[in-house]
């Protein structure tokens, strides 16, 4: 189990660089992939807790999650684009 503290430190350090990004980024379009950089990480969270707790649910959750997110970030992008 300490591999997956290991992975859960390099997450924790990746989330805080997005985050960082997310509110010092120079424009909207990179405050945008910081937050699907964070959705990855959620998602990479989820698996490590199915590995952890060995409950294969969780990793049905992430598999959901990571379609939703990136259906979401395909959205606000043509926003951005300004099409519809």
């Amino acid at each position: 189990m300490i591999g997956i503290n290991i992975y859960l430190a390099l997450i924790a350090i990746a989330t805080l660089l997005s985050l960082y990004r997310v509110f010092r980024g120079p424009t909207t379009v990179d405050r945008l992939v910081a937050v699907d950089i964070m959705t990855t990480i959620t998602t990479g969270l989820m698996v490590l807790f199915a590995l952890q707790y060995k409950r294969m649910i969780f990793l049905d959750v992430a598999l959901v999650y990571a379609v939703l997110a990136f259906l979401g970030v395909i959205a606000f992008a043509r926003y951005l684009e300004g099409g519809i």
